[in-house]
């Protein structure tokens, strides 16, 4: 199914006020993200275990013994087990989209360092070709696209069935529920629309986004049906997710760091939003957590979309973050958000007593309700001993 704009469900959105929805002659029917129905969708992964993992427990703010932790990119170039593995598989799709190579993948920071998550070893383009958007990722180069920056390509894309084009992650998925123990939570994760956007205007990565940022001024109601349509889709890949087994979703924009204020309200907010309203709608249970690089100035933006857990960089105090997140979610007359976060990744290179002592300071600034994590993705050359003393000191840590 082809389609432009959900204009009456972006008329719903609280952000929706900052920008005019606009129109082209080629306009498709609206989709309905929240009756959406595919008919290839395989029953959804009943848990085979009763009682919910740490993670998840802190997740919803229930007193827990310690916070969970597990790292973004933890799965990856730094475990020596992986680096062997990309001989036999030498191309990142390879190692993502083969269930039984992702699985291990997966698996293997969960055997050597005892994670409070296990997550999906993926990419947040994987769901692209699901869309009609083809792409690659080599291994020195990184992401390679075909530009989209018209609109007969973005009228080409056409509504995910995720069922149909990502069958290898609903299987990687339950692999990975029936192979972690009953105390591990399984994360599924996606990207946000502004962020895949930027890869499909820029034809892959960028350090200034400047063909965005254009497109931003020159033609604005062009970027919202490309964001508007990834927004759908997506909301459908992060549901199937769920029902292969995920148990908590993680949203990343992460290059929405790059954005005004003025501009995160109109081009990467309300995107987010519908893809969280979409997941909280089928799936109310399903804890998420969004995370923005470099999010300092928009924490209270990132607050208000309603996401159960705010994932900190290390730029912001946790202390400090955690205050302004507390009220801006006041001021919109929502429960309070809980935080993941936020050791910078260099730390992983310091000493022990240094690791130690900044994992406990955070710990300990941001209180009940937190998930320990990094403030990034973890560096590929860090020593493995590093990240293990990191997880461990979080592990043996006592409210």
């Amino acid at each position: 199914m082809k389609f432009a704009f959900l204009t009456s469900l972006l008329f719903t959105l609280p952000f929706a006020s900052s920008f005019t929805v606009p129109t082209s002659p080629t306009l498709h029917p609206p989709v309905s993200l929240s009756s959406t129905a595919l008919s290839s969708s395989p029953p959804p992964y009943v848990s085979k275990h009763a009682d919910d993992p740490l993670l998840i427990r802190a997740a919803r703010g229930e007193k827990v013994e310690r916070p969970p932790v597990w790292m973004m990119r933890q799965a990856g170039r730094h475990i020596k087990e992986y680096r062997d593995l990309v001989k036999k598989y030498p191309t990142f799709r390879e190692r993502s989209e083969i269930p039984e190579v992702a699985v291990e993948v997966s698996l293997q920071p969960w055997r050597n360092y005892k994670t409070d998550g296990c997550i999906l070893f993926s990419d947040i383009l994987t769901p692209l070709p699901g869309l009609g958007l083809q792409f690659d990722i080599e291994e020195k180069k990184g992401p390679v696209l075909r530009k989209v920056d018209t609109w007969e390509a973005v009228n080409n894309m056409h509504l995910i069935d995720p069922y149909e084009t990502c069958p290898f992650v609903d299987k990687s998925l339950r692999i990975l529920r029936d192979e972690v123990d009953s105390e591990t939570a399984v994360l599924g994760f996606v990207g946000c629309p502004y962020t895949l956007a930027t890869y499909l205007v820029e034809g892959g990565t960028s350090k200034e986004y400047l063909e965005i940022k254009k497109m931003m001024s020159s033609d604005p109601a062009l970027l919202h049906a490309m964001l508007t349509n990834l927004a759908a889709s997506i909301a459908e890949y992060a549901c199937y997710q769920i029902e292969a087994g995920a148990q908590v979703i993680q949203i990343f924009d992460s290059w929405a760091g790059h954005l005004s204020p003025r501009d995160y309200d109109e081009f990467a907010a309300p995107y987010q939003k519908m893809i969280l309203d979409v997941v909280k709608e089928r799936h109310p249970e399903i804890p998420t957590i969004a995370y923005i690089k470099h999010s300092g100035a928009l924490l209270e933006r990132l607050a208000k979309t309603g996401v159960d857990i705010v994932s900190l960089d290390w730029t912001v105090d946790m202390k400090e973050g955690r205050a302004r997140i507390d009220k801006a979610r006041e001021e919109a007359g929502m429960k309070r958000a809980n935080v993941q976060g936020n050791l910078d990744p260099a730390l992983l290179f310091a000493d022990h007593d240094t690791i130690k002592e900044r994992t406990i300071e955070i710990i300990e600034k941001a209180g009940a309700g937190h998930i320990m994590n990094l403030g990034h993705g973890i560096e590929a050359d860090t020593p493995e001993e590093n990240a293990k003393f990191f997880v461990d000191t979080v592990r043996e840590y006592r409210y």
